[in-house]
């Protein structure tokens, strides 16, 4: 199996981020977020991270390809534009008929070698507490818990 990342054709952007934003707000409201603090927390991620609608110019918007097709989206790029060498994941989205196939992890390699190529020195990420299949891949990636967030319906 060959996984490859190649940046994201321009054609494609304005529908990947439509498709996020709502996966974003989405993932939000499933994790604990008020509908209204949901959709703000969308709207400022793309305010910041997508000034004038484009990406950033230190961040990576690729396409996961398998065997040449594609199968799926990355998203990386330095976490604070004020320390270059600390990079995260913002998303990673491998199609659902895709999935199961080591896609993700392949992916997820490729990232650690496009942030260490851009002058990366870590890379973290999110991963909302009701995505336990994530997690586990992120486990066994050797990524460690550095916070932890509780909530409680009353």
């Amino acid at each position: 199996m060959t996984v490859t990342v190649r940046p994201l054709p321009d054609s494609q952007f304005d529908g990947w981020l439509a498709a996020e934003s709502a996966l974003y707000e989405a993932e939000r409201r499933a994790n604990g977020d008020a509908p209204d603090v949901a959709a703000r927390k969308s709207v400022e991620s793309n305010e910041t991270n997508f000034p004038d609608g484009r990406p950033l110019p230190t961040h990576r918007l690729l396409e996961v390809l398998a065997e040449g097709v594609p199968v799926g989206t990355l998203w990386i790029g330095p976490l604070d534009e004020s320390r270059p060498a600390e990079w995260w994941v913002y998303s990673i989205d491998i199609d659902e008929v895709s999935r199961g196939h080591g896609y993700g992890r392949a992916a997820m390699s490729l990232a650690e070698v496009v942030a260490r190529d851009n002058g990366a020195t870590t890379i973290g990420l999110n991963v909302f507490g009701d995505n336990a299949r994530a997690q586990n891949l992120y486990r066994s990636l050797e990524y460690r818990v550095t916070a932890i967030q509780m909530s409680k319906e009353l």
